[in-house]
């Protein structure tokens, strides 16, 4: 099979919203990514976060076999350290092989949930 995507991404507009409303963790706000690898080979993913007053943090490290497709969540990144809740936040994505990125947020901090997607911007290199 063919590897389409790239291998640089970036979005501008994380935010993990603090409140959810519902059982956890299926109603749990969060930000996610949905990573496809279409490619023969392991993925492995870098990921670093920028934030509007400190230095950014990373690189967050995840892995994704070949022909496969996996969601991380932004919640569930703790190493080198937690995502802040509540904080305007950027990622940069860098890979060995291409992928292809989709970046989606639920927000169930009222009554109505919503849910918000949209593709991240592959980078020229």
């Amino acid at each position: 099979m063919k590897a389409i995507g790239k291998l640089d991404w970036a979005f501008s507009a994380g935010k993990i919203p603090l409140q959810s409303i519902g059982e956890e963790p299926k109603f749990t706000s969060n930000d996610k990514l949905a990573i496809l690898n279409t490619s023969e080979e392991k993925a492995i993913i870098e990921l670093f976060i920028f934030y509007e007053n400190r230095k950014p943090m990373g690189p967050y490290s995840v892995t994704i076999k070949p022909l496969r497709l996996k969601k991380i969540r932004f919640n569930d990144l703790i190493d080198p350290e937690a995502i802040m809740l509540e904080q305007n936040y950027s990622c940069y994505i860098k890979t060995n092989v291409k992928v292809v990125i989709q970046f989606s947020r639920m927000n169930t901090g009222n009554n109505k949930v919503s849910e918000m997607s949209s593709m991240a911007f592959p980078v020229e290199s």
